[in-house]
């Protein structure tokens, strides 16, 4: 089956012309992200020479799609705009609320059953406002819309950050809070400020041990986690064909570890063959009938110097493995360097668990290649030093790779087949260890390894390679090992080497599948009821945030000021918090619970200038709207960086927090905020960050003239009777002010 492909196909009966129109305003050849942005504008009359980094722009995307912890605070939105049905295909995928504990078998059945309330919510709302809603086990969103939606050209919006991942189908797919993705739903215009463009030119082919999570690995080294905020990463040259389709997706996918807008490759073979193998021949026809607009110009590819705005040359044929961390993705190491660094650092030389999957790598390309290093377990005489663990990426892929061996490849060497689903990646882990909190390491084939994320323990130290290189340690149980040089003792006391793992791109018999997993809303919506339980506990209808009163904020309490990175896994965690995802109230119980107090070092402990104590975060924010007191928040680099989850702006907006001032914003949390009604600002002068003290009164002055490029002045008056005042920046536009004024964006529909 192929969904929407009458959109589909009058998406490619109007794209050439509306990129030739676009090239000719410009007057100017355009790249490939160029093309697809001026293609989805949502008044073609507005197109202009837009400035990149600098113009907000309006699109109108293809489509929308909704992980289930997201889409519940999406949906609940989308309710209240009135509509009667989408504007636009959207979908809803159940992966982020299975916990990964014994396997799929107990897993899976212990979800839906944990979970049934909110998933019966998700399916009647899907089936009233015609959206596709595909089942828990059915797979992780970014694989199964990489396999049946994704397409080449086309442009989304996703409530997760790592939507990007269709780029490897040469989509434009961006990752954006609920309230943007209700937006798109509603049928209305989203605003997007025209990305700046950082142009990644390819050369070579991998071969031996390296894959491609190693290209986008390395690339993170170079980039650091803000260096592509408000830019499009957009690949081209020959190197870029050698990659399959899976591989593409993989380095778009991860493309959200350096703040980059989104990632897309150029059309070409691989492509073709990966739609025609997932049962969209249609489609490969119809994008290869365009295929010279489906890549950058030919005066782009021969000069792109002066067409992008940075570019960064990799020679896949050079190209050796990579381990990125602990801690942050953006810490990367050659493994030929990575043993060095392991004993330079004292980090726990016992690597005690490999885990494969993610949305980031689950294809059957990574399961193929993986497994032959499991087959060579036996083959070798070895053993496995460390379990492993297996999160295929859909029901498809599972299927398939269960009936080509693969399944019972991973089983054979002990390893423990999970769900279809995010698990260990967002912190849906039941970890089974010794001691939680002791110091340890793992390797991941994921994107994510912020403290705490995987197992709730801080002491964790989470490393991040390609599915192969994660097998390989598992089965040396030594971060030390490089599985390029070093050899292994078998069972029979013979020094063995690993050879280099091979595997299929696409399966030779093609895929297969029982059931997909996918459920199609209801012919006629208007039948379905949505209930919502006033006594539940997971789900909670909300109410409109209360428009601004006019005033300058005065003499606010600050709440916390965080101290280094601040991730939205410190501002609302995962793992356990997931469950509430749909009850605004009971969530706001984690609110900057992982933030650490620059005055204290500690977490959860701040302040509280009622009583003089120090208590958790959300309690004092708890108390401070209590008695009608707005409070502020001050933080620094990259505030919010990592996933798209608007709980992080949702929170502090519902606990009365309603300014947010730090040195510098993630994309995707900073227009959240904004959606919210928050107040985002950044210091004009970094170096004012020092100037806040624990117990100050923070006032924001000239809110009355709120107006784009106008800073707004901080006032800080000290324990002491004494103030100091500093400029603070912000990005707002006339619409966005419009946002903060009404109380929320969903305020203005």
């Amino acid at each position: 089956m192929v969904y929407d492909i009458e959109m589909i196909r009058n998406f490619y009966a109007s794209y050439r012309a509306k990129v030739e129109n676009a090239r000719k305003k410009l007057d100017r050849p355009m790249t490939l992200a160029e093309k697809i942005l001026y293609a989805h504008l949502y008044d073609e009359k507005a197109m202009a020479a837009f400035r990149r980094g600098e113009d907000y722009v309006n699109f109108r995307p293809d489509r929308v799609a909704m992980q289930d912890a997201t889409a519940q605070m999406a949906l609940l939105q989308f309710m209240n705009a009135g509509k009667e049905k989408v504007a636009v295909p959207s979908t809803v995928h159940c992966d982020h609320l299975i916990q990964a504990y014994k396997g799929v078998k107990e897993d899976l059945p212990a979800a839906c059953d944990a979970n049934r309330e909110v998933y019966d919510f998700l399916k009647s709302v899907a089936s009233k406002y015609g959206i596709g809603f595909w089942k828990p086990g059915a797979g992780i969103i970014h694989q199964v819309v990489l396999e049946n939606y994704a397409f080449p050209g086309g442009m989304m919006v996703g409530t997760d950050s790592h939507t990007p991942n269709a780029g490897g189908l040469g989509m434009i797919a961006v990752g954006v809070g609920g309230a943007d993705a209700v937006d798109v739903m509603a049928g209305m215009e989203w605003e997007l400020k025209m990305p700046k463009l950082i142009g990644v030119k390819l050369v070579g082919s991998l071969s031996g041990w390296a894959a491609p999570k190693d290209v986008i690995l390395k690339l993170a080294g170079l980039l650091t986690v803000k260096g592509a905020t408000n830019a499009v990463i957009e690949y081209f040259g020959e190197g870029t064909e050698s990659l399959s389709c899976t591989g593409k997706a993989t380095i778009c996918n991860m493309g959200a570890e350096v703040g980059a807008t989104t990632s897309v490759f150029p059309y070409d073979e691989e492509m073709g063959r990966y739609l025609s193998a997932t049962g969209r021949e249609e489609i490969a026809s119809l994008a290869g009938s365009c295929a010279e607009d489906l890549r950058a110009d030919d005066e782009v590819l021969a000069d792109p110097a002066s067409y992008y705005d940075r570019i960064i040359e990799i020679n896949l044929s050079e190209l050796e493995p990579y381990i990125n961390g602990p801690f942050t993705p953006d810490a990367a190491c050659p493994i030929s360097e990575f043993a060095g660094k392991v004993k330079a650092n004292g980090y726990p030389q016992r690597m005690e668990v490999g885990l494969i999957g993610s949305c980031t790598n689950s294809s059957y390309q990574d399961l193929s290649r993986a497994a032959s290093l499991a087959r060579q377990v036996k083959e070798k005489k070895l053993k496995m030093a460390s379990p492993l663990i297996v999160n295929p990426g859909s029901e498809q892929v599972y299927c398939t790779a269960s009936r080509d061996g693969m399944i019972a490849d991973f089983e054979a060497v002990g390893g423990i087949i999970m769900t279809n689903a995010c698990g260990p990646c967002i912190g849906q882990w039941k970890r089974v260890t010794d001691d939680n909190a002791r110091p340890n390491s793992i390797v991941t084939s994921f994107n994510r390894n912020f403290a705490k994320r995987a197992d709730g323990n801080p002491n964790t130290h989470a490393f991040v390679a390609s599915p192969e290189l994660a097998t390989a340690l598992a089965i040396a149980g030594d971060l030390c090992f490089n599985p390029l040089t070093d050899t292994l003792v078998n069972e029979a006391g013979e020094a063995v080497r690993l050879d280099a793992p091979v595997g299929e791109t696409l399966p030779a018999k093609g895929f297969t599948v029982d059931d997909n997993g996918y459920v199609a809303p209801a012919s006629d919506g208007s039948r379905v009821e949505v209930t919502i339980s006033p006594l539940s506990q997971r789900l909670q209808k909300l109410e409109p945030f209360a428009p601004w009163d006019g005033n300058d904020f005065l003499e606010m309490p600050l709440l916390v000021k965080t101290k280094g990175k601040c991730t939205t896994d410190h501002i609302s965690m995962a793992g356990p918090w997931l469950r509430f995802r749909g009850h605004l109230e009971n969530i706001s119980d984690n609110m900057l619970m992982g933030a650490v107090n620059a005055f204290n070092g500690k977490t959860n402990a701040v302040w509280n200038s009622l009583n003089g104590n120090y208590e958790a975060v959300s309690a004092v924010a708890k108390q401070y709207k209590a008695e009608g007191i707005a409070s502020i928040v001050v933080a620094e680099e990259n505030y919010g960086e990592g996933s798209s989850r608007e709980h992080a702006a949702m929170e502090p907006r519902f606990l009365n927090v309603r300014v947010i001032l730090a040195k510098s914003f993630a994309r995707i949390h900073e227009t959240n905020l904004k959606k919210q009604g928050m107040l985002a600002l950044t210091f004009a002068d970094k170096d004012d960050y020092d100037k806040v003290r624990e117990h100050d009164k923070i006032s924001v002055l000239g809110l009355r003239d709120f107006a784009p490029g106008k800073p707004l002045s901080i006032v800080l008056l000290h324990e002491d009777g004494t103030t100091e005042t500093f400029r603070a920046a912000h990005t707002y536009n006339r619409q966005q002010i419009e946002w903060f004024k009404a109380g929320s964006a969903l305020n203005t529909k």
